[in-house]
């Protein structure tokens, strides 16, 4: 499958609108090289500025589904980094087994939550 960044582009100013990030300037960057993940994001809170990655080659095919998962985690980054930070402050930013235990089950629920999200937002668009 091949991807289109006018598609991506497309698909994420349609969600900007209904997930309510119009007050942040998002990009788009397809990768070309060899990467694990479909999707991801670069994000500054401050300057409310992000960038959605988008594997050239992603495992999930159905693009929309990609776009609207990295806008979900956009919509969730300043809870992402409150909980990062918790993190760094209860166990350090050395890796030990307590912090490693603690970030993973941090991970699972982000991507469990936003993956939740995402398929019922794509649901009840499509009824």
């Amino acid at each position: 499958m091949k991807v289109y960044k006018k598609d991506v582009e497309r698909y994420s100013s349609r969600w900007q609108d209904r997930l309510r990030l119009r007050d942040w300037d998002i990009t788009i960057k397809i990768v070309r090289r060899p990467w694990r993940k479909s999707g991801d994001i670069q994000a500054d809170l401050e300057t409310r500025r992000a960038k959605i990655l988008i594997n050239h080659k992603p495992k999930c095919q159905d693009i929309e589904e990609i776009v609207v998962h990295e806008l979900l985690h956009i919509k969730l980054y300043g809870l992402d980094q409150m909980i990062e930070d918790l993190i760094n402050i209860l166990y350090g930013k050395r890796n030990t087994k307590k912090r490693q235990f603690a970030w993973d089950q941090f991970m699972l629920q982000l991507e469990t939550i936003v993956d939740d999200l995402t398929k019922g937002y794509l649901s009840s668009k499509r009824k």
